[in-house]
């Protein structure tokens, strides 16, 4: 593997930045010295093996104006130049970090088959930037990691721009990251995209669900779609209802009112500044990413024993491109609870007195939110995870 400069910078000279690209292994930010050519003409090259260095070089100046708007105060931008430094926010009076790392998955193959990469950088930062605040934490940084058989400068930077709009939504920085030219290793057009993001939060108000209880109600935040998980299913439906004559990506949708490839590069929300509002001002006692799993293979990953958590699927709006692709795919409901987040892609569990607040609250914060389900006492031999009717009521 050949290594490029890494994917950002905060330093204003950005070949020396602690929070730029670090230098390749290959020293692929120092032009290659031209010293006498070898006898044999014949001899390879890194250029022949499909690693340009002139092509890539000067790559670093772009990334740097790209991820400068994210930068944070606590980033360290003066010191080294093989990595990034920052440093926890000074209110925090004891903080505990904490660190996650995802990708985009298979919806890389379908925005390789639109030639559309604007859309999956937020879908890295928010799969990462997600997974942390559900322990309540502020997402502080964030680094990214893209591969590809050859640079493309034009792909890379449509993705490199959806990293910092990512990254703003959330309210972290772009510390840094990694470019990599892999040839023979990725199709021609295709990428890689990684992320590993760091938060923190103040160790005596971790949310970790220990304190859920009999009576808690359950919230749960729309999803804008399939997020970034389920896509190897969905895009066997998609391509069987291609074959069939029953779907076309490009063309408007009546069901949809838009594009098929519109709807499925929708990126993933980020929910970060919603959480962070309510465990500020509220009690929160648990809160559940729905990503690959669904409900089944997430809520009950933060409930304590002798609780259950009781969810009516009937009690929020799913989308219409779950409903579109269920029915192509003939797709059973509990497949569908099982796999995707069927529109419910954050919960949060909360005490009933504060309910209607926290509602109202989301609600003032743009985020469509639904009382879906409660929690009840369980006996050890009873599932954590039941879905009913009138489970949203507590009936």
């Amino acid at each position: 593997m050949t290594k490029k400069p890494s994917t950002s910078s905060t330093s204003k000279k950005a070949a020396t930045s602690s929070a730029g690209k670090k230098p390749s292994a290959s020293g692929a930010r120092k032009k290659p010295s031209k010293g006498p050519k070898p006898d044999n003409q014949t001899a390879p090259s890194y250029a022949g093996a499909g690693v340009d260095l002139d092509h890539d070089e000067g790559f670093i100046s772009e990334i740097a104006e790209i991820t400068r708007p994210t930068i944070r105060p606590e980033i360290l931008s003066s010191i080294g130049g093989f990595a990034g430094l920052f440093k926890a926010p000074d209110r925090y009076e004891n903080p505990v970090f904490v660190a996650g790392t995802d990708g985009v998955g298979t919806k890389l193959k379908l925005a390789a088959e639109l030639g559309r990469y604007d859309t999956v950088g937020i879908d890295c930062v928010a799969m990462v930037v997600n997974d942390l605040i559900v322990q309540g934490a502020e997402p502080i940084v964030f680094l990214d990691y893209l591969a590809m058989n050859q640079l493309d400068k034009d792909t890379a930077k449509q993705a490199l721009r959806g990293l910092a709009e990512g990254c703003r939504r959330a309210g972290c920085a772009l510390l840094g990251g990694e470019t990599a030219t892999m040839p023979g290793t990725y199709n021609e057009g295709e990428i890689e995209l990684v992320g590993f993001g760091v938060g923190v939060v103040e160790r005596d108000q971790i949310v970790d669900g220990s304190a859920i209880s009999h009576g808690d109600v359950i919230l749960g935040l729309a999803s804008s779609g399939f997020h970034s998980n389920g896509y190897s299913l969905v895009r066997k439906i998609i391509e069987a209802g291609i074959e069939a004559g029953q779907l076309e990506m490009r063309a408007e949708n009546p069901e949809l009112n838009t594009s098929l490839a519109a709807a499925l590069m929708t990126p993933t929300r980020i929910y970060v500044k919603p959480i962070l509002n309510l465990v500020r001002d509220f009690t929160v006692k648990g809160i559940a990413h729905i990503t690959g799993g669904g409900f089944k293979g997430n809520l009950p990953r933060i409930l304590p024993n002798g609780v259950q958590a009781q969810i009516d699927p009937k009690s929020w709006p799913r989308p219409p491109i779950f409903g579109l692709l269920q029915n192509i795919g003939g797709i059973s409901d509990e497949e569908m609870l099982r796999v995707f987040n069927c529109g419910i892609g954050m919960i949060v569990i909360v005490p009933p007195q504060q309910t209607e607040e926290i509602l109202d609250r989301l609600t003032a914060l743009n985020e469509r939110a639904y009382r879906i389900g409660t929690v009840e006492a369980s006996g050890p031999d009873e599932p954590t995870l039941v879905f009913g009717p009138r489970a949203a009521t507590g009936d």
